[in-house]
Parts: structure tokens; sequence; C-alpha cells
């Protein structure tokens, strides 16, 4: 159980630290950028949209609708003060124990 958790801990963060970094993403570059499946992981980005970490739009494109996430003001924050110093001190890659 404790490792389901921490992997959605990791996955939120990815997220956030992504669209910072990025500006803005297609739902699409969103899910390959951070190494997602749309179908499984969509309830982790509607969290944070629900949460108010990331915003979502939906742009009409021909009979179509392209959904775009950016990182709101909250999310930012929480990358600038948390996530970016946690990367830092502990870099991915870095095995425990």
């Amino acid at each position: 159980m404790v490792h389901e958790r921490r992997e959605r801990i990791y996955i939120r963060k990815d997220i956030i630290l992504k669209l910072v970094e990025h500006g803005e993403l297609n739902q699409s570059q969103l899910m390959s950028y951070c190494g997602l499946n749309n179908v499984k992981h969509r309830e982790v980005v509607e969290e944070l949209v629900r949460r108010g970490l990331i915003l979502r739009v939906e742009e009409p494109w021909g009979s179509k609708k392209i959904i775009k996430y950016t990182a709101s003001e909250k999310g930012k924050e929480l990358a600038r003060e948390i996530l970016e110093p946690y990367e830092a001190l502990f870099p991915r890659g870095e095995e425990d124990g």
C-alpha cells in the first residue's frame, strides 16, 4: 500500500513540475512528458485540477476540442517552495537504501 501511495505522490509532482517547466501542454504532451497513460492516470490529473494546482482549458479545434493544462499560481508556488527544492535535495535516480 505504501508503494502505491508513493507513486501517486511522484506522479503529482511530475505533472506540476512539467507544467511549470513548459508553461502549457496539451493533454497528449503532458501524459507523454510524464510517462503516463491517459486512461489510467486521468483521475490524478483531474484531482490536481479540483485542488486548484493546475488549470484545464478546452479549446475548439474543428469539430473536436483540445484540452490544455497549465500550472495555476497555487501550483507554481508549490513547485517553487516545495517541489523544486525537494528535487534538488533528492534527485531522481538516487535509490533508497
